[in-house]
């Protein structure tokens, strides 16, 4: 599906069953809403243990640029709201959390704003947000094309209203109206309109936020959320580990029949990662959780894996490299959105398997896998951090695994290569 243009990282193979702790930094799910949230605050706030990677330090270049102080401190991210400022450029890079959630809150600039990010960004639908503004009265101008450039020219107020949405493309589509929606005059009520909304915990996890900050949130009716205008409360928050990040690592577990522990595992959250206790369980694993710490212990044996991972779709990658070692068929279902995401991971998940010998067939809504035998080679990330990390699993038990493009894990995790290493050498992970 692509040529080789980045450089190519041999994918370690271990040689025991790997035996750690893994420390994960911040969610970025969470840090990055915890921030826009910040941002929009009647005062100063503190975000405790965010996650600092691109996607992170993208949001808050981003925040800066519209006029909010925000600063590195000791105990995290410092975040001092200000009017939200207009003549600015945003960079979104790749991350899908800054180019939907960031424009519903450069709306209420006095300006214009322009955002553009990556070149694979540009391939990213926007239509639905973009659209979603212009119907409250917002001037968007991306030249007819739905995806980035483009310019969000604000008047220094949003009217507010209704507006109805199909968010069957991403969840985040409803999260960014959501977050900056107590803002507008009116408050904010979204209606989808479409195939059932992907990732829900994702929205979930925004509604919650909201509450927390004394934003009232009506969510009783079915693709139906009321904002109410109002403040948006100054708090500190303490930002959970990013759960989605922990499932390479448990992966590792599984597949060298080994041992991997996390801390400060939440009992109760939102993060769809939450699910992978179920899954690993599914896969053959045993998972346990004792006080704060998931443990999770390969028992020599993957089996395959029949879900509906729509709600926790960006497990798949991982699940997929799963599937392509298990000892039986495996078959990854309610997944089509993949296809909109940092690339279309169900053919790109399809290409890379199938390259190493795997036996992956796309379906309408996911993936089919049978066992195969697979061999090494080059596994394309297409700038995909899910993606890198799907080969480095895939690398534990196929030798000669080389991933194109490993540093694109820093989207999500600052130095992805050393935790590994980490895991592999039974160190703690940081």
């Amino acid at each position: 599906m692509t040529e080789t243009s980045a450089p190519l990282w041999p994918a370690p193979t271990a040689a025991a069953p790997v035996d750690a702790t893994v420390a994960l930094p911040g969610s970025k799910s969470i840090t990055n809403r915890a921030l826009i949230l910040a941002a929009l605050a009647d005062g100063p706030s503190l975000v405790r243990h965010p996650l600092l990677a691109r996607d992170t330090r993208l949001m808050i270049d981003a925040l800066r640029a519209l006029g909010t102080g925000v600063d590195l401190v000791a105990d995290g991210v410092s975040v001092a709201p200000a009017p939200v400022r207009g003549d600015v450029s945003i960079d979104t890079g790749l991350a899908g959390t800054v180019m939907r959630f960031v424009p519903p809150v450069a709306a209420l600039a006095a300006g214009a704003v322009r955002f553009d990010g990556d070149p694979q960004a540009r391939l990213r639908p926007m239509g639905t947000v973009l659209d979603a503004l212009r119907a409250l009265g917002v001037t968007v101008d991306d030249g007819g094309r739905g995806v980035l450039p483009f310019i969000v020219a604000g008047t220094g107020a949003v009217p507010g209203g209704d507006v109805t949405i199909d968010a069957s493309a991403s969840s985040q589509f409803v999260s960014g109206l959501l977050l900056a929606g107590a803002r507008y005059d009116k408050g904010l009520t979204v209606h989808h309109d479409g195939k059932p909304v992907p990732s829900q915990p994702h929205i979930d996890m925004t509604v919650a936020m909201l509450r927390e900050r004394g934003v009232e949130v009506d969510d009783s009716a079915a693709n139906t959320w009321r904002v109410e205008p109002g403040a948006v409360r100054a708090i500190d928050c303490v930002v959970e580990p990013d759960l989605s990040n922990a499932a390479p690592f448990l992966a590792a577990a599984v597949l060298t029949g080994g041992t991997v522990r996390v801390p400060r595992w939440p009992s109760s959250t939102t993060q769809p990662g939450a699910h992978l206790r179920d899954l690993l369980t599914r896969v053959g694993a045993a998972v346990s959780l004792d006080g704060d710490v998931l443990t999770v212990r390969g028992t020599g044996t993957v089996l395959g894996l029949d879900a509906d991972l729509h709600d926790v779709g960006e497990l798949t990658p991982v699940l997929a490299a799963l599937a392509a070692v298990a000892s039986s068929p495996s078959h990854l279902r309610g997944i089509a959105h993949l296809r909109g995401h940092e690339t279309d991971r169900l053919a790109a998940l399809a290409a890379e398997i199938n390259g190493l010998g795997g036996s992956v067939t796309e379906t309408a809504d996911g993936l089919d896998i049978a066992p195969a035998p697979l061999h090494g080679g080059v596994f394309h990330s297409y700038a995909d951090h899910r993606m890198a990390q799907a080969g480095a699993v895939l690398g534990l038990v196929v030798p000669g695994i080389e991933v194109e493009d490993i540093a694109t894990t820093s989207k999500t995790l600052a130095d992805f290569p050393g935790m590994w290493a980490d895991l592999l050498h039974g160190e703690p992970a940081a």
